[in-house]
């Protein structure tokens, strides 16, 4: 009988399918038993004995150094920065992964932040808990500009979500020319324009355009951020890039911790350089940083993907991958 141990936390929360699918092809399953992220060295000694991991986000070097057993690691989500690939190649570990079933969530919390943010939402609950009442003013997306730090799975449907509220442009900032996916959303872009003008409204279509990363920063009302983390990536935005951001833009991270400085982003907000943040993902999960002393940032629990269907779905794919790897089956792998 092959052996599954889940390090990812929560799992089967609201839908025990992928659990079910496990049993019923004879996988003995041990799940995290702690209720909360593991730590690499935790997620060492739990699984080194197992024949496949069913992984979150726990960094797995410390594990694919130590084992001699585990033969496949199944990523619950698309990022790949905590898993070792090299050395997994060099230990004959295969690793899967499941691309698609995040997106959906993901995009949508994003643009959620971008309301939140812009419009100061998180803000106002804090005053009327605080006994104040200021009713403070925000900016739309409808006639700003926004900006995608990467336009991959999710940047694209970020990209396809905002075009419905209007904004004069959308800025793509990535390392691949995205020219036919930027005509495509052009396309929808000006269907959305000709419907608002049957019903009086008097609009402009919404522009994309490909610029680089300097440009993007500058100007941008709302930045987001949909990039890998990986040694490029690491503090791309630190006090250098986001002090040539507007004093009135915000800027959203739902991808990694660590491609924002938190330290930097700290005395920015602070000092009021931009005007909000909003960071789902940190360096160090669970958060307890000086962020939480600021009252312009919003944080929320790494939870861009914590839509009952997407985490079902999510699940269910990591379950049907180990079972197609070690069935001969099909299973989404990593190249």
């Amino acid at each position: 009988m092959k052996s599954v141990f889940v390090s990812t936390f929560p799992f089967c929360r609201t839908s025990p399918k992928a659990l079910e699918l496990l049993a019923s092809n004879g996988y003995k399953v041990t799940i995290n038993p702690m209720g909360r992220k593991m730590k690499p060295l935790e997620v060492m000694e739990a699984a080194k004995d197992f024949d496949a991991l069913i992984a979150g986000t726990e960094d797995l070097t410390p594990l694919v150094k130590e084992t001699t057993h585990l033969k496949l690691i199944s990523r619950v989500g698309v990022g790949l920065d905590s898993v070792p690939l090299d050395l997994c190649k060099e230990r004959g570990i295969s690793v899967a992964y499941t691309p698609d079933a995040v997106s959906p969530a993901v995009s949508e919390l994003a643009v959620s932040l971008i309301i939140d943010a812009m419009r100061k939402v998180t803000y106002a609950d804090r005053e009327i808990r605080n006994g104040e009442w200021t009713r403070p003013y925000g900016s739309r997306i409808g006639g700003s500009t926004i900006g995608i730090l990467g336009f991959g799975r999710i940047g694209k449907r970020v990209a396809s979500h905002l075009l419905g509220y209007m904004p004069k442009e959308i800025l793509v900032c990535d390392l691949l020319n995205q020219e036919q996916s930027m005509e495509r959303l052009q396309k929808l872009s000006n269907q959305i324009f000709e419907m608002n003008q049957t019903i009086g409204k008097n609009w402009n279509p919404t522009k994309l355009i490909q610029v680089d990363l300097e440009t993007l920063l500058k100007r941008s009302d709302a930045v987001t951020i949909h990039i890998p983390l990986n040694d490029n990536t690491k503090n791309l935005l630190d006090a250098k890039a986001m002090s040539t951001m507007k004093p009135e833009a915000v800027l959203i991270n739902t991808a990694r911790g660590g491609i924002v400085n938190e330290d930097d982003l700290y005395q920015i907000l602070k000092d009021q350089k931009i005007a909000a943040a909003a960071m789902d993902v940190f360096l160090d999960e669970p958060y307890n940083g000086p962020l939480c002393e600021l009252e312009n940032v919003i944080l929320t629990q790494h939870m861009g993907s914590c839509s009952n269907d997407c985490r079902e779905d999510m699940e269910r794919e990591a379950a049907e991958n180990v079972v197609g790897f070690f069935g001969g089956g099909s299973w989404e792998r990593v190249v």
